[in-house]
């Protein structure tokens, strides 16, 4: 498994209570959920590599 680095993060209590209650309707940890969210968005916006149907990254052309 890849390294994981730790950071404090200030965060409105409301968005922080929808992320909480969108974790468990999801069987994630808020930690897993948070990392899912920011994965996708980064993935959408063209930021990250997006896997391939192996699940593995792809490499971003150009």
């Amino acid at each position: 498994m890849a390294e994981r680095k730790s950071f404090l993060l200030r965060i409105d209590p409301a968005v922080l209570d929808a992320l909480q209650k969108w974790a468990a309707d999801d069987l994630r940890s808020l930690n897993g959920q948070l990392e899912f969210v920011l994965r996708r968005t980064l993935q959408q916006e063209g930021r990250l590599a997006s896997p391939d149907a192996s699940g593995k990254p792809r490499k971003r052309g150009g």
